[in-house]
């Protein structure tokens, strides 16, 4: 199975985080990381005053069922030191599990694709960069043409030296 997974951070070493993320990604049984995209910098959304987000988006081939592999991106975060205080508020490391194949899912805890998927240049760029013509499994467009709706109403700009 091909999945995307969102990283981000904006606590402490935001690349350290990010590249540990990666790192435990890649130890998951039966997967891969198969590419990376470029780090970006990106500002916070939403009313809580927070430090910018390093984000990027990972394609991994994995055996594990999107269930699992779910399990695995909480599991992670927690190791790395996250803490759920406040929702949309800062963290030392977010893991989202965005696409999985074109597997259309609507479960208690886990919508496929992630639903605000359309709606955040902080992930489309990124994941065009992996694949500009990734289709979306609900509305059939690709991810290039739902990133151009969104304009330049949010700042996304490549990281320099994509660390704290």
């Amino acid at each position: 199975m091909i999945v995307y997974v969102g990283l981000g951070s904006n606590l402490g070493d935001r690349g350290a985080q990010i590249r540990a993320a990666l790192d435990q990604l890649g130890a998951l049984p039966g997967t891969i990381v198969a590419a990376v995209s470029s780090v970006y910098e990106t500002a916070p959304i939403g009313a809580v005053e927070q430090p910018w987000f390093l984000n990027a988006v990972a394609r991994l081939e994995t055996e594990l069922e999107p269930r699992q592999l779910l399990w695995n991106l909480l599991r992670i975060e927690h190791a790395l030191g996250r803490e759920r205080r406040q929702l949309r508020g800062p963290r030392v490391i977010d893991l989202d599990l965005l696409l999985a194949d074109d597997l259309v899912l609507d479960e208690p805890g886990l919508r496929l694709p992630h639903p605000e998927l359309v709606n955040r240049a902080f992930v489309l760029v990124p994941l065009t960069e992996l694949d500009p013509m990734l289709v979306h499994p609900e509305t059939g467009e690709t991810m290039l043409r739902h990133l151009s709706r969104l304009g330049s109403s949010q700042v996304v700009r490549p990281a320099l030296g994509q660390s704290g």
